[in-house]
């Protein structure tokens, strides 16, 4: 197997570490570089089980701080970049946008600059994983596939969408061997309980309201996270260069069905008596400009690489809640007081509409 060293930007965020994890023992002759600025969303904690394996290296630095990539570009002389640093969580960029422009846009930018200056033509790949949310939102029927166009409709959509042309861009102006993935909505364990289905899981535990923002009508396919890691590894390896693939879990809910099924579950794990956990959803004023559907075609991956997803969403949530249930160490541990005040401005502020 050929040596290489690749720089995995996000490594220690949810998506990153179960990346990371995979590559580290899959590919013992790869060396692992993972880059992470380690906010609220990125934990080594995730990380602990490979932080003393011999082709592994962590790195803490911000890749919209130009010098720092500059700097491990000129350490490393990587063969790859796998970026996944991002700010994600559509509130925080409503709110606060300017992060988002920074990261997701400036940061791309600065990577693929390095990259440039680094590679003669096709001597490195540089892939980017995106999100399905730059296609902006479906009405009832039909499915995002790779020819669709986009229309981001938040600002952190947009930073993406962004960031995505930058790397066709760089692709096609200097040459940059790029594929471009985009996914839809990732769940498993380790993600932060800013996301849905943590947050929930949080939620019903310490019998808080479980909010859910309008009437739960807004539908979404979930894709368990290892699917995803599966999709990244082929990707990576046998992608074409210049091209892009949609990876969805071919698993549409509406949110409100997803609570009401992720209540039964936590009924039977915490004994509790049926429909005691559903008692506990509470209807909150709806985000603002919130997509109505998301769903992704993934039939050119399945037929040019032969990927689907393994995982049906009933398993994969059962699996994501008893791994929470087993794991309050880790979570406890992530619920800083930086969370707590994000948490009661965004949801504990809004009207209860119950």
């Amino acid at each position: 197997m050929q040596e290489k060293k690749i720089l995995v930007t996000g490594g220690a965020g949810f998506i990153g570490s179960h990346l990371v994890r995979h590559f580290v023992h899959k590919y013992p002759d790869y060396t692992i570089v993972n880059l992470d600025k380690l906010t609220y969303a990125g934990n080594l904690g995730n990380l602990t089980d490979i932080e003393n394996m011999p082709n592994y290296r962590f790195e803490k630095g911000d890749i919209a701080d130009k010098e720092c990539i500059e700097r491990l570009f000129g350490t490393y002389r990587f063969d790859a970049v796998i970026h996944l640093a991002a700010e994600s969580h559509v509130d925080r960029s409503i709110t606060g946008p300017d992060t988002f422009i920074m990261t997701n846009v400036v940061g791309t930018a600065n990577l693929l600059n390095a990259c440039r200056k680094a590679w003669k033509g096709q001597e490195g790949r540089f892939y980017h994983v995106s999100t399905d949310e730059v296609y902006g939102s479906l009405g009832m029927e039909g499915l995002f596939t790779e020819r669709t166009p986009y229309d981001p409709r938040s600002p952190y959509s947009a930073s993406k969408a962004s960031s995505d042309h930058l790397v066709r861009a760089w692709g096609h102006t200097y040459g940059i061997d790029i594929v471009i993935s985009n996914c839809s909505n990732n769940y498993g364990p380790n993600q932060f309980p800013e996301k849905l289905l943590p947050l929930a899981i949080n939620n019903i535990k310490q019998n808080k309201p479980v909010p859910v923002y309008g009437k739960g009508e807004n539908v979404r396919d979930w894709l368990f996270v290892e699917d995803h890691v599966a999709a990244i590894d082929l990707i990576y390896h046998r992608g074409k260069s210049g091209e892009t693939y949609n990876v969805g879990g071919k698993n549409e809910w509406r949110n409100i069905d997803l609570i009401k099924l992720l209540c039964r579950i936590m009924d039977d794990r915490l004994e509790r008596r049926p429909g005691e956990s559903a008692g506990l959803i509470s209807f909150v004023t709806d985000r603002a400009g919130h997509d109505l559907r998301y769903a992704i075609d993934t039939s050119k991956i399945e037929s040019v690489l032969g990927w689907e997803p393994s995982v049906t969403f009933e398993k994969g949530l059962e699996m994501t809640v008893d791994w929470y249930l087993a794991n309050e160490g880790w979570l406890a541990s992530v619920l800083s007081g930086e969370y707590e005040n994000y948490y009661r401005e965004q949801y504990e502020q809004r009207d209860d509409k119950r």
